[in-house]
């Protein structure tokens, strides 16, 4: 609707979700937001409004789509889990076995699931890169290729939030002989009718939703070496994602763009052992292979707690959830997917107003509490 009202639905049980969804965007905290909730394989939540720019002059439609910064890390490591479920990928493999020149600088043992779990040594450039390098897939993997790790691999995680989606996507485009973004919509996102994409075709522009970055904030004055390397090399410009050249490129850690209802009805092959829509596109096994912890403790750029299983974060630690077998990852922003498999069940917020954070902030967070509470899991 043209005033930017709540539209969608919630099943009579998740009501106080609704109401919640509807608070955060009378009070400002959202500008347009969507917030979708699948519990074994049905999508019981589907809450979209608000509008889709600052300026409040376009609604926030069923269809509109946004980007999603690192939430787009979940696609890539489930189409990993694609490819590994088949038995095309050995996560315990050297990434060397798949991508011979990455060997190079002590890197011979570095293992696929080091990329996973963050801890491969691989947080960032050392060579100065630009944010037009971010669009030319051949010279920022080779230059990962060549570099050595920041620290020795597997034994702690720093946070690699751009470089991961180019690390694991390239293994998958040596497995496959196709893109990830490719891989990913043709084997999942079309198969499910999911609107969700890496590689924002031009056609589908007109559907996305204008971000309005965080305000700015002061730096950590103790920042490490990694942290800085992160925030400056290439530099995160939010103003970028309104460009045809972002949109379009594959960058599959922080490039991705959907909305609440692709994330949740895709996550669902995940909370439901593999099957979503009556398709299967996993082995249960293959879907738990996200649960096995790969490291934990303190991430070295991040400056936090962090617990890494097969390319998500893991509850427990810094992160308590209801029920131990729940898995996540949010985006620069706010956005957010939580993937409990426990009750088989998956709850995605999307947005355009960014908070400054990294992996999700209260919005996301108290609905997915709403979530909970309606479920009685709390």
């Amino acid at each position: 609707m043209a005033d930017g009202s709540v539209q969608g639905h919630a099943h009579d049980r998740y009501a106080d979700v609704r109401t919640t969804f509807e608070a955060g965007l009378a009070s400002g905290e959202d500008i347009g937001a969507s917030y979708c909730a699948t519990v074994e394989g049905e999508t019981v939540v589907d809450l979209w409004g608000g509008f889709a720019d600052p300026a409040r002059t376009r609604p926030w439609e069923k269809d509109t789509i946004v980007n999603v910064y690192s939430t787009t890390k979940t696609m890539t490591a489930l189409t990993a889990l694609l490819i590994a479920d088949r038995g095309e990928l050995d996560f315990d493999a050297p990434v060397a076995r798949y991508w011979p020149e990455f060997a190079a600088n002590g890197k011979a043992d570095v293992k696929v699931s080091h990329l996973m779990s963050h801890s491969a040594g691989l947080s960032g450039w050392k060579e100065p890169i630009t944010a037009q390098d971010l669009y030319d897939w051949d010279k920022v993997t080779t230059l990962l290729a060549a570099q050595a790790p920041y620290w020795e691999p597997g034994t702690a995680s720093g946070y690699h939030a751009l470089t991961q989606g180019y690390l694991v996507g390239e293994v998958v485009r040596r497995i496959t002989g196709k893109s990830l973004g490719t891989v990913f919509r043709e084997e999942i996102a079309e198969p499910l009718g999911a609107d969700f994409w890496i590689g924002l075709p031009a056609s589908q522009d007109g559907r996305v939703a204008e971000l309005l970055p965080p305000p700015p904030g002061p730096r950590d004055p103790n920042a490490s070496a990694l942290m800085i390397n992160m925030w400056d090399n290439p530099g995160i410009d939010v103003s970028a994602t309104k460009t045809r050249a972002w949109r379009g490129a594959e960058i599959p850690a922080a490039g991705g763009t959907g909305n609440a209802r692709s994330v949740a009805e895709i996550h669902a092959i995940l909370a439901n052992g593999g099957v979503a829509k009556g398709r299967r596109f996993l082995s249960e096994a293959g879907c738990r292979k996200a649960l096995e912890l790969q490291v934990e403790g303190q991430d070295l750029v991040l400056g936090m707690p962090a617990r890494f299983g097969m390319g998500f974060g893991l509850a427990g630690g810094a992160v308590p959830f209801p029920n131990p077998n729940t898995i996540y990852w949010g985006g620069y922003g706010g956005s957010l997917v939580i993937i409990d498999m426990d009750a088989r069940t998956t709850f995605a917020y999307a947005m355009n107003k960014m908070a400054a954070t990294t992996q999700g902030d209260m919005r996301a967070l108290g609905l997915a509490m709403a979530m909970w509470t309606a479920m009685g899991a709390i």
